[in-house]
């Protein structure tokens, strides 16, 4: 299928791994690798430092791989996930032809209820989901009709070639700065793939950003959910879902009425939200608790908090903030009767940001420690909240294990 002689995978991850069990045996190259070893699909996996760009033709990067690694600042033809099965170029060597239609979806919060919820209203017409949603490209049907693909900035960055059909941008608020460089290299990744969409394809964007958009789609600015109720004609009323998760379902329905002219609440309100974001349960004494660990950044904890925060709040936050100011976390937290347990990598800023502004706070380290503080006060009139504003890696092996141990300790409690 390929004439490429050498194909070089960086990180010896999930997306990558789904390419070389496809198109392979491939080489590897990792940071983690210190004793170079074949694996059971006869890949090559060597340590970062024995990548010679000089015996590569194609270099291809898992998508978290930072742009200032040595591995990408030595690639000669590095090219994206999305690029390789996507790009328009007839001479790409692993483009699909034809590829499905594509709705790329993305944004800093929101993104992988809205791929889930388009894809289930899109699933009588043969849609499928993945991307940065859990799914790599290389393991998609390339026979479905339609790929719903969650779309990281990461992903974005790498991506130089592909674009989607319909473009679903949620609100973007600052996010991996670090890996970025700065907030408006991060908007100017999120924003990349408009310039390279054509006439007859649509693109839903936040108004801040309509008006310096470079772009031959046909674009929908929105600043509101009920900007986007009002454009499509939607009844809100009739929709099960409030906060973020109306704004999630609002977009998933605007694809479903752009390219099938239709509006189906009763399909709509039947879908159910994953665990992690906005998730309630109660101890053994009755107690409420929410498990939003999804929130890895501060706009995801600040709509939480515009949740319950009609009551006491007892929010634990921290782990690794990824670069991002937080005094505009604490701006909005002052607003609110709120306690703070900080916990991972940021928690000492955290509590001299808490102490700063006034605000009661306690350095809980860990979360287990933080659940067992909480319950020393918490009662029926107020809610005990873990929404980090920050990813997780720092001590969980993801957000969804953060999560868990969370649940676990809450359910320990005498």
């Amino acid at each position: 299928m390929s004439t490429m002689q050498h194909v070089s995978l960086f990180g010896y991850g999930r997306t990558t791994r789904s390419i070389a069990k496809r198109f392979g045996p491939m080489s590897f190259y990792d940071d983690h690798v210190h004793k170079p070893f074949v694996d059971d699909q006869g890949n090559r996996v060597l340590r970062s430092d024995m990548f010679d760009p000089h015996r590569s033709d194609l270099e291809i990067p898992s998508p978290g791989i930072p742009p200032t690694h040595p591995l990408i600042t030595q690639a000669r033809h590095l090219t994206s996930e999305y690029d390789l099965f996507l790009s328009p170029d007839a001479a790409a060597p692993f483009a699909l032809r034809p590829a499905p239609y594509q709705v790329w979806i993305t944004g800093t919060n929101g993104k992988t209820t809205t791929t889930q919820m388009t894809a289930h209203l899109l699933a009588d017409k043969g849609a499928i989901a993945g991307g940065n949603i859990g799914v790599p490209l290389a393991d998609l049907d390339p026979n479905a009709s339609i790929w719903v693909l969650e779309t990281s900035s990461f992903t974005l960055h790498y991506t130089r070639q592909a674009a989607p059909k319909l473009y679903i941008v949620l609100p973007i608020t600052p996010d991996h700065i670090a890996w970025h460089g700065n907030e408006a290299a991060y908007v100017a990744d999120k924003l990349s793939a408009l310039s390279r969409m054509c006439e007859g394809d649509v693109a839903i964007v936040p108004r801040r950003f309509a008006n310096t958009l470079a772009t031959k789609a046909f674009v929908i600015p929105y600043d509101t959910a009920e900007d986007l109720a009002k454009h499509f004609g939607f009844d809100t009323a009739r929709i099960r879902f409030s906060g973020a998760f109306l704004l999630d379902a609002l977009l998933a329905m605007a694809v479903d009425n752009i390219l099938f002219d239709r509006t189906d609440y009763d399909r709509i309100d039947a879908f159910t939200l994953d665990p992690h974001r906005q998730e309630r349960f109660y101890d053994k004494r009755g107690r409420l608790w929410i498990n939003d660990t999804k929130a890895t950044n501060i706009d995801a904890t600040v709509a939480a908090l515009r949740t319950f925060g009609d009551k006491p709040v007892h929010l634990i936050l921290g782990g690794d903030d990824k670069g991002v100011e937080l005094s505009p976390l604490f701006d909005a937290l002052a607003d609110y009767s709120v306690t703070v347990y900080a916990v991972g990598r940021n928690a000492g800023r955290l509590v001299g940001l808490a102490q700063q502004y006034r605000i009661p706070v306690y350095n809980a380290e860990t979360v287990e420690h933080a659940v067992q503080l909480i319950d020393q006060d918490l009662d029926g009139e107020s809610v005990a909240l873990l929404s980090p504003a920050a990813a997780s890696l720092d001590q969980f092996d993801s957000y969804a294990h953060r999560g868990e141990v969370f649940k676990r300790s809450v359910a320990d409690l005498s």
